[in-house]
């Protein structure tokens, strides 16, 4: 039951006002002075007290001060007569919610009541959502126990109190964006906006109306005055997503914007000051974008005061278990599943493959698996991985030309002396006068692949096409 504190030294009033909220629902207790509501606030939480300005003991700002100091949640209405509104008035900048001036109807005292519980309930919800952000995309959310996640988590809270800017350099999926919202929610900026815009997902045009707004009549289908991302995370944080993926010419307004903090909206000349702390990211080299003229050095060395190398998940395959536990005990909770583990052999496989995609084909891979999953363990070919052969790694890693017609001659060499072979039933003489080469140099190229046995051959061999 909502509990209301009503603060009146008029019996008349105090009655009329308990027999109405009585009547409302709500649980009143009534004090005749301010000394004596600001001992009963000391002694129980109150949900809203209404309070008159000309009291006994203590006036009406003197209470309002002290049940702030105590609950800064509670929501105060003063009632106040006529020749005292400009108190009242002072009262609403010092935290009242509203005032209400006698006399007064009991319809629109209850109307302001209602708007003031609800303003109050809003503002509670509001404080838990930031506390649930805060512990979802804070260090919490950031999970492993390598030494290459520790190093970066470390520098996360180096570099979160500050209001230095910060890069961000992993791979696709490794989860700079998750490490961005660490920063933020670390920093003395936490209460303010997170706000977030992908650089390589918009196009230039578009991109610079997206930072820094337009004024009406910019462009062609500017209609309406724009506000840019960078007045919307005024007071927060800004998170440039794959800089590198910006247009030159963008950067040098972007480099303006850090050195100057202050910027012109599209099609406008009123200057903008702007107080907005920047992490950026990238998956791409920089260093090597400034020797190819896509990227400036001057914005590099501006961005990256303080670098941060995100690992790859393949740099940290300690951390896959945890990680795998992770996302299966949420998508459990999400899908309405009953709780699953990986089998022993799953988790073998997962700690072998090379994750191309991280944290988030991971992610990905655990959704998947929980939706096909029937029983309470996830196999191997639920996970939908395969390992990959070496040559596949090698060529992955980017390898030369040279490199890479070595490889598809090795394996099409393997490929057709396992056919010969399996044609002739292993016949090694007969195979070499078929590959036209010498027993010795088939020898050879049988140690070389691994082409053993002629039992092995038949379980490896694909039918001939």
């Amino acid at each position: 039951m909502v509990s209301v504190l009503v603060v009146e030294d008029k019996s008349a009033m105090q009655e009329m006002l308990s027999a109405t909220l009585t009547g409302e629902g709500y649980e009143v207790d009534i004090a005749g002075n301010g000394k004596d509501a600001i001992s009963r606030a000391r002694n129980k939480r109150y949900d809203l007290i209404l309070t008159d300005l000309k009291l006994p003991g203590a006036d009406g700002l003197e209470v309002l001060s002290e049940v702030k100091e105590i609950d800064p949640e509670t929501s105060v209405i003063v009632m106040t007569a006529y020749g005292t509104v400009e108190n009242a008035v002072e009262a609403m900048k010092i935290g009242a919610f509203d005032f209400i001036t006698k006399p007064f109807d009991t319809d629109r005292l209850s109307l302001l009541i209602k708007r003031a519980l609800e303003n109050r309930r809003l503002v509670a919800e509001n404080t838990l959502l930031r506390e649930e952000l805060a512990q979802a995309y804070g260090l919490t959310e950031i999970i492993g126990k390598s030494e290459k996640i520790k190093e970066a988590t470390g520098l996360v809270q180096k570099v979160a109190p500050s209001d230095t800017t910060a890069l961000l350099i992993g791979e696709s999926g490794t989860g700079k964006e998750l490490f961005a919202r660490a920063i933020h929610y670390l920093s003395p900026r936490k209460d303010g906006s997170f706000v977030a815009i992908n650089c390589a997902a918009i196009p230039r045009e578009l991109l610079e109306n997206e930072l820094f707004g337009s004024e009406k009549g910019a462009f062609t289908s500017s209609h309406a005055r724009k506000m840019g991302k960078f007045e919307i995370a005024e007071g927060g944080t800004l998170f440039l997503d794959e800089i590198g993926d910006m247009d030159i010419s963008l950067q040098a307004k972007l480099l303006r914007v850090l050195q100057e903090k202050k910027f012109e909206r599209l099609g406008g000349t009123k200057t903008i000051d702007v107080n907005v702390r920047v992490i950026a990211a990238s998956n791409m080299d920089l260093k090597e974008a400034i020797k190819k003229r896509n990227f400036r050095e001057d914005l590099y060395y501006r961005l990256s005061v303080f670098p941060i190398r995100i690992p790859p998940l393949r740099e940290r395959r300690e951390d896959i278990q945890a990680l795998a536990d992770h996302f299966i005990n949420r998508f459990c909770r999400e899908l309405n599943k009953k709780d699953k583990k990986l089998s022993r052999e799953s988790l073998t496989l997962m700690e072998k493959y090379h994750w191309p995609g991280n944290v988030r084909e991971l992610e990905n891979t655990i959704e998947r698996a929980i939706i096909l999953c029937e029983g309470k363990t996830i196999t191997p070919d639920q996970l939908a991985i395969r390992l990959p052969s070496s040559a596949e790694i090698r060529l992955r890693e980017g390898a030369g030309l040279k490199e890479v017609a070595a490889l598809a001659q090795a394996e099409a060499e393997k490929s057709l002396i396992k056919r010969v072979l399996t044609q002739t039933n292993g016949n090694k003489k007969r195979s070499a006068e078929i590959l036209k080469i010498d027993y010795t140099t088939l020898f050879e190229k049988l140690k070389k692949y691994g082409i053993q046995t002629r039992k092995e051959l038949t379980e490896e061999i694909p039918s001939p096409v």
